[in-house]
């Protein structure tokens, strides 16, 4: 839901509903990246409500836009990593690391009484 003027929209407060801080901080990251917006801060309005409000205000630009072109430039940044992320686990993965450390998926009972004799 959007909140903010019918005369000025360069600066206006989106409500979005069943999100916290792990969004509500990501995309106000992405929007301080951003050279036309001026302000960006969050809020939430109480701990127990799922709800965040975010606060945009921009050069004269629409504010609307702004926060639009920032989630689709944090969607990018996600898919970066996890594209990073799948191809670092593949490589390692393929190395002889995995072998050398003689990890048996076979052997996962935990019986250690030969040990405690």
């Amino acid at each position: 839901m959007e909140h903010g003027s019918f005369t000025d929209n360069s600066a206006a407060t989106f409500s979005l509903t069943d999100e916290d801080h792990t969004i509500a901080n990501a995309v106000r990251f992405t929007l301080n990246q951003d050279p036309r917006v001026t302000f960006c801060g969050y809020s939430i309005p109480h701990p127990s409500e799922a709800r965040v409000n975010i606060r945009v205000q921009t050069t004269g630009d629409l504010a609307r836009e702004v926060l639009k072109d920032a989630c689709q430039n944090l969607m990018l940044m996600c898919r970066h990593v996890r594209c990073t992320f799948d191809k670092a686990v593949e490589d390692f993965k393929a190395s002889n690391a995995v072998k050398a450390m003689k990890i048996d998926s076979q052997d996962s009972s935990g019986d250690d009484s030969e040990e405690s004799e």
